[in-house]
């Protein structure tokens, strides 16, 4: 249900990055298959993210991760438009968040970036790591790095302030476009999954803690 809405919703050709697919016969894309079912079924989200008896956690755990990152792509460049460097001259939420981007290679410090800027390296940076097979392997047999969820939690935390940065500052724009319960549906699923395997640090979800509050989470 909610992957046919956001299609409605939000202009496909619009995706920040192109969509991460799985390859149809593997595990993983077997995994995905029902993940998505039970979301389509309308299930508990709370319920929906659940490892499935028997199921190994680092599949499920980067199954969602590839999901997740296609989905806030795809949310994220629908609505670039409004996201500009003069709009958004840096990467915040409001007054009291400021998200200073910092990798391996080109920003070795935390750096003061605008909104595009960061989204735009932010997805460059989780498209490099999934498609990394050392990290996201899709091969049968091949183990997953022992830092594999320490690796997870950086990208969803990371991809958490997007939720922050487009709720905050372009929520207007989310009502405008019909999305907004599109855009929660998508928050609260994430947000679920997160808390269920502890995914990121609970100080990282402040600035969004009164929706948090109002959904008893």
């Amino acid at each position: 249900m909610m992957a046919l809405c956001l299609k409605q919703v939000f202009n496909k050709d619009k995706t920040f990055r192109p969509r991460k697919k799985f390859e149809p016969g593997t595990q993983r894309f077997e995994l995905y298959k029902k993940a998505q079912a039970s979301l389509k079924s309308g299930l508990d989200l709370k319920a929906v993210v659940q490892l499935p008896p028997g199921e190994s956690i680092n599949d499920w755990i980067a199954v969602h991760v590839v999901d997740f990152f296609n989905r806030i792509n795809l949310i994220y460049g629908t609505m670039s438009e409004y996201c500009t460097e003069r709009s958004c001259p840096i990467m915040s939420g409001g007054l009291k968040y400021e998200y200073r981007w910092q990798d391996d290679s080109k920003y070795k410090k935390p750096t003061k970036l605008s909104a595009p800027q960061y989204m735009c390296m932010l997805m460059d940076w989780i498209e490099m790591l999934i498609n990394n097979e050392d990290i996201f392997p899709t091969r049968i047999g091949v183990p997953f790095p022992k830092q594999f969820q320490q690796v997870c939690t950086k990208i969803l935390t990371r991809l958490f302030r997007v939720f922050v940065h487009v709720y905050i500052h372009h929520f207007d724009s989310i009502i405008n476009m019909g999305a907004e319960a599109h855009v929660n549906t998508c928050y609260k699923h994430f947000y679920y999954f997160i808390r269920e395997f502890s995914l990121i640090d609970h100080r990282e979800l402040e600035p969004l803690v009164r929706m948090l509050q109002g959904w008893g989470g």
